[in-house]
């Protein structure tokens, strides 16, 4: 993993991007999601479902029979048990799927052994609402040379590690026959979805060895249940997180390559959770099939994973190198994210604790540099909130991060974020808003301790 750092860092490419004004954001945000090569879907928004749909994807033989193209092979729920919204959604999901599920343009041929792959994508709607893939890349059971089968659940829900344990759940049962992964899978979809640190159990039955019962335990901080950032410590320096995390917030053109799915998607979903309380709304595919490797063309922001056998043609991509991110973030405040990420690796246990440990300083990063935000709101006899831009930068006392903030306040990150939080006089309450909290209160307890020091 530490040869894949650095040859990410050394092929990590780049571009300068215009910044968006605060009041053209909505406008700047439509050019964007008009631009994404990747295949849209429709505004049809699921129930408060598990999941969506449960896809098969194999390996077929083409109409020339000299090569193997992915073909969906089952799916639930099935057609005929769809509403007519639905089918005309799933018409489109059938032409994005098998793309996504086998992205790397493979010559496949059969195989006695494959490492099994558990990675994800995501789809963009038109309304700029994603549904996120999960899949499972594995080769079926059975004797002799065999092709590579994706498992593929289709989600609005963000939680990778509940996900992955179903995807365990949906391989036992289909080695031993299709018809066993109906039951599981209407019972999964019947079911609720568990509220933050709560647990669902199914009862499912199996052939040979009777009724199971099944618990589906969600994360208790549910900021956090949609990635693994131990991927990110497996593959990066520390300098290089920061780098990336300074690429992000700066709404730069970032290409992560590496050699297999899992690693691909697990880091860029990783990158992406750095960026709360904002949220990447530009293009954003986690693994970038061959046949849409132009998407690095683009000349709008986008975070893209390519695997490394395409580096050729991402190298060949017409690009501008920067790397002026140290010197666009606070120097102190950068110190302060190195120092934090380097403290305290040899007592973390769990994922929790990990994603905590790496997160965390991101967070107080924003804190430190946006989190006075709220106080420079002003509220109109309307109800309506309007931003003061200037004197919320003016504000701050240091002169870097006045420097920063008057890049950033530009981004389409920020422009969203405030967008939202004019809408409402009393502060979503929240993670973000909690830690404000608790860095305000500190504060106020080390100006009495200062005065007392004088």
């Amino acid at each position: 993993m530490d040869a894949f750092g650095r040859r990410l860092r050394a092929s990590l490419r780049l571009k300068r991007n215009s910044w968006v004004p605060r009041e053209e954001a909505r406008e700047g945000r439509k050019e964007t999601e008009e631009t994404i090569r990747e295949p849209s879907l429709s505004n049809y928004t699921g129930g408060p479902h598990f999941f969506e749909y449960l896809f098969v994807v194999s390996l077929k033989k083409n109409n020339s029979g000299d090569d193997y193209e992915p073909t969906i092979t089952y799916q639930f729920p099935k057609r005929e048990n769809l509403l007519r919204g639905q089918q005309e959604e799933e018409e489109r999901l059938h032409g994005a799927i098998p793309l996504f599920c086998f992205p790397d343009g493979n010559e496949w041929a059969p195989l006695t052994e494959y490492p099994r792959e558990t990675f994800s994508f995501v789809l963009t709607n038109m309304d700029g609402t994603r549904k996120i893939g999960y899949c499972r890349r594995l080769l079926p059971a059975g004797p002799g040379p065999r092709l590579p089968r994706v498992y593929c659940i289709i989600s609005c829900i963000g939680c990778f590690g509940l996900f992955s344990k179903i995807l365990d759940e949906v391989e036992k049962r289909h080695q031993i026959s299709m018809a066993v992964i109906y039951p599981f899978m209407q019972g999964l979809r019947e079911s609720a979805f568990p509220a933050p640190g709560k647990t669902v159990t199914l009862k499912s039955f199996i052939p040979d060895s009777g009724t199971e019962f099944i618990s589906l335990t969600r994360p208790l901080d549910s900021r956090l249940e949609h990635v693994d950032l131990r991927s990110l410590l497996r593959c990066l320096s520390h300098e290089q997180i920061l780098q990336i995390f300074a690429s992000t917030v700066l709404e730069r053109r970032i290409i992560f390559l590496a050699e297999d799915l899992s690693t691909l998607s697990q880091c860029i979903h990783a990158a992406a959770a750095l960026l709360y309380p904002f949220s990447w709304a530009h293009t954003y595919i986690p693994v970038v099939p061959e046949r849409l490797l132009d998407t690095v063309c683009s000349p709008t922001p986008f975070m893209v994973g390519v695997q490394k056998r395409f580096i050729q043609d991402v190298l060949d991509s017409p690009m501008e190198e920067v790397g002026d991110e140290g010197d666009v973030l606070p120097p102190k405040l950068q110190n302060a994210i190195l120092s934090s990420l380097a403290q305290g690796n040899n007592d973390l246990q769990t994922l929790e604790q990990v994603n905590e440990h790496v997160s965390g300083p991101f967070v107080q990063f924003f804190i430190r540099t946006v989190g006075h935000y709220a106080s420079y709101i002003k509220w109109g006899p309307d109800g309506q909130g309007s931003f003061q831009e200037r004197s919320f930068c003016k504000a701050l006392p240091s002169k870097t991060s006045r420097r920063f903030v008057k890049k950033f306040v530009k981004t389409q990150l920020f422009s969203l974020f405030i967008q939202e939080a004019e809408k409402s006089r009393t502060p979503h309450a929240g993670y973000f808003r909690q830690k404000i909290t608790e860095y305000e209160e500190q504060k106020k307890q080390k100006k009495p301790k200062e005065q007392t020091v004088k």
